[in-house]
């Protein structure tokens, strides 16, 4: 049976603040989150990264949906803290950003330091959908606009790394510079977020139980 590991609110928000300060040497503008599970980690980070005297960084929300199969809890003790999900293989958009509203409230990634936020890098296949398609998308916004000369630079944070051979791969220089941050690199096993516990008691227990407070 793989391993379950139990994470609480508390351990997310301190994985959150213990990056934030690594974040902040890339300045980042805008933070991209990949729903659902980064949408928690991305409001969390936002207010270590708020630095006195400046706005709020704006985060837009994406849906990527990758975890479709559902494998039985049966005979897990902690049965009905969440279930486990098999890794889909094929990447399917239930939210993408809109950049066809006009005047002040056009939405517009050139030039700026994007930070994309999900929970888990697992197969990384979600990640390197994300960043290869928001990528593509600059590059027509700024070729209709005649921005092509202005850089605009991604990066990435998950709460975990699970170090094991991935599906996919992101861009060479955004690993050689820096610009992916994992808070914690994790051997293979399964992680059970908060946000997905039906027994929020039982799901902090077990995380305490385990040191992941």
């Amino acid at each position: 049976m793989v391993e379950k590991v139990y994470i609480s609110y508390n351990h997310v928000h301190k994985l959150c603040q213990r990056s934030a300060e690594e974040i902040k040497k890339f300045k980042p503008d805008l933070m991209v989150a990949i729903g659902g599970g980064g949408f928690i980690p991305a409001r969390i980070l936002r207010t270590f990264l708020k630095t006195p005297g400046s706005k709020n960084i704006p985060i837009q929300a994406i849906g990527l949906s990758l975890y479709e199969e559902y494998v039985s809890n049966e005979g897990d003790p902690a049965e009905g803290v969440s279930q486990a999900e098999e890794a889909g293989v094929e990447v399917v958009r239930t939210q993408w950003l809109d950049f066809n509203t006009k005047g002040s409230h056009a939405l517009s990634l050139i030039g700026k330091n994007i930070l994309v936020v999900d929970e888990v890098d697992d197969t990384r296949t979600t990640l390197h959908y994300a960043i290869s398609e928001l990528a593509k998308d600059v590059k027509i916004q700024a070729e209709k606009l005649g921005r092509s000369h202005e850089v605009t630079n991604f990066f990435v944070f998950v709460l975990h790394n699970k170090d094991k051979p991935k599906r996919a791969q992101l861009p060479e220089d955004m690993m050689a510079e820096g610009r992916y941050i994992a808070a914690e690199t994790v051997p293979d096993v399964w992680i059970a977020y908060p946000w997905e516990a039906t027994d929020i008691d039982l799901q902090t227990k077990l995380a305490v139980e385990q040191g992941h407070i």
